[in-house]
């Protein structure tokens, strides 16, 4: 594997997003078609714009993307045609590594992500009923 990582810009906002809804349809099955659309439009606009993205790319071919703010791991998606090949975990590296965080927050409907958190070392230390757009989608909160 001879990926990069490399910081993004608005440019790459459209791959990151089909990054996005390749990995949340493979992964979060219980997100409503409302909220995946509510999220598609809010992310780019919202987030990503007041966010230092990084993107690992292999030829030039971003596979997955993640962000840290503070100290907290706000995003980590990997494309679902090239999850289960070390890309997420060669990404959390380099975030961990370059930039730092020791929290993150999780959906607790997504064991995939939970479990892969665990084994990175990432303790459950809360939880809260509802995601911090405040809707229905429990979340575990993690520590390091």
């Amino acid at each position: 594997m001879t990926s990069q990582i490399i910081k993004a810009t608005s440019e790459d906002y459209p791959r990151i997003m089909e990054i996005w809804a390749s990995s949340v349809k493979a992964t979060h099955d219980f997100l409503a078609e409302e909220d995946f659309n509510y999220f598609q439009q809010v992310i780019p606009r919202d987030y990503l714009p007041h966010l230092d993205v990084y993107l690992i790319t292999d030829n030039n071919n971003a596979k997955g993307f993640a962000s840290v703010a503070e100290d907290t791991l706000e995003m980590l998606f990997i494309h679902d045609d090239f999850r289960g090949q070390g890309y997420g975990k060669k990404l959390y590296q380099f975030m961990k590594d370059q930039i730092g965080f020791t929290k993150l927050d999780v959906n607790e409907q997504n064991p995939q992500a939970v479990g892969f958190y665990e084994k990175m070392g990432f303790k459950k230390v809360g939880r809260s009923e509802k995601d911090s757009s405040g809707k229905d989608y429990p979340i575990i909160h993690m520590s390091i």
